[in-house]
C-alpha cells in the first residue's frame, strides 16, 4: 500500500491533515469523508484508548485517507501497536534529541533498517502482504516541543530515516518562554514567529517536511507559504464546539432569547 501523503508531496502540493481526539469510530469516520488528506488520531491527549484508536482506524479506513496516530510518547510498544493498528505514520511528542530521535526511527521500521517487530494483527488482513516493504511508506514525525528540542534542532532533522518534524505551537510555546506566554495555536509573537519559521528552514535544508498544528485555515494557508508541507486546521472536538456555539448564538441573536429561554435584554 503506497502512502498518499508522500505521493502528494512528490508533486510539489502541501497537505492538510485532520486531528481526531473523540474517542469514536462515527465521528472519525465523519471526519475522514471531510475531504483531508490525511486524519491523525490523538492517542496521546484524545479522549481514548488503543481500543478506541483501533476502531476508529478501521471505520476511516474505506475513506482512502492516509491514516495517522500521534502516540503517547516515546515508547515501542506503542509506536509499534499503532502501526499494527493501521496507521501509516506516527507523530511522536517531545523528541529532545538526536539519540532519541533514531530510537523513534528505529522502531518505526523492520529489520535491518530498525528494529520494529512483525505482528501485524490488524493491519496483516487490511492489506495483504504487509511487510518489509512498508519501511518505505510509514511516516515518522517527531514533535519538537521543548527548548532541549529547539536546541538540539538541526541534529534532530539530520537523523536518517527521519520524514520530518511536526510542531506544537502550544508545548513549544511552554516549552521555550518558561510560562511567560500562554500555550495556545496560531502564535504572533515575534519570537515565536520567527522559531517556526526557522523549523520549517532547518527542515528543508535537510530534506524532510516541516508540519504544523494550527487553529485555523488562514493560519495553516500562511504557514505553507513559510514552507510547511502539512498543516493540522483544527480538530472533531474544537469544530464540533465551534460550530455548535455558532449556532447558538446566532439563534440567541435573532430571537432575542438568553440561555435561560427569556428575554436577552432587560
Amino acid at each position: 500500500m503506497k502512502n498518499k501523503l508522500k505521493a502528494l508531496w512528490a508533486e510539489g502540493k502541501p497537505a492538510m491533515n485532520g486531528w481526531c481526539s473523540i474517542g469514536n469510530p462515527f465521528t472519525a469516520e465523519i471526519m475522514a469523508a471531510q475531504g483531508y488528506d490525511s486524519v491523525s488520531v490523538d492517542w496521546q491527549h484524545g479522549a481514548l484508548d488503543y481500543a478506541d484508536m483501533l476502531a476508529m482506524l478501521q471505520a476511516m479506513r474505506a475513506s482512502g485517507v492516509t491514516l495517522m496516530a500521534r502516540v503517547p510518547w516515546l515508547d515501542p510498544a506503542s509506536i509499534m501497536k499503532a502501526l499494527d493498528a493501521g496507521a501509516m505514520g506516527i507523530i511522536c511528542p517531545m523528541i529532545n534529541s538526536r539519540a532519541e530521535a533514531e530510537q523513534f526511527v528505529s522502531y518505526m521500521r523492520y529489520p535491518p533498517q530498525g528494529q520494529r517487530s512483525f505482528g501485524p494483527t490488524r493491519v496483516g488482513f487490511a492489506m495483504p502482504g504487509y511487510g518489509t516493504q512498508m519501511n518505505d511508506e510509514v511516516l515518522a514525525l517527531a514533535m519538537i516541543e521543548t527548548q532541549g528540542g529547539v536546541d538540539n534542532l538541526e541534529e534532530i532533522a539530520a537523523t536518517p530515516g527521519l520524514d520530518g518534524i511536526y510542531v506544537g505551537p502550544a508545548d513549544l510555546t511552554l516549552g521555550t518562554q518558561g510560562g511567560r506566554l500562554p500555550p495556545g495555536f496560531d502564535r504572533r509573537e515575534p519570537e515565536m514567529v520567527d522559531l517556526i519559521k526557522r523549523i520549517a528552514q532547518v527542515c528543508k535544508a535537510n530534506g524532510i517536511k516541516a508540519c504544523l498544528h494550527c487553529g485555523t485555515p488562514d493560519y495553516a494557508a500562511q504557514a505553507i507559504g513559510w514552507g510547511y508541507n502539512l498543516t493540522t486546521v483544527g480538530g472533531d472536538s474544537r469544530l464540533l464546539a465551534a460550530a455548535a456555539s455558532a449556532s447558538v448564538k446566532r439563534f440567541r441573536d435573532l430571537t432575542g432569547a438568553g440561555a435561560d429561554g427569556n428575554e436577552g435584554a432587560y
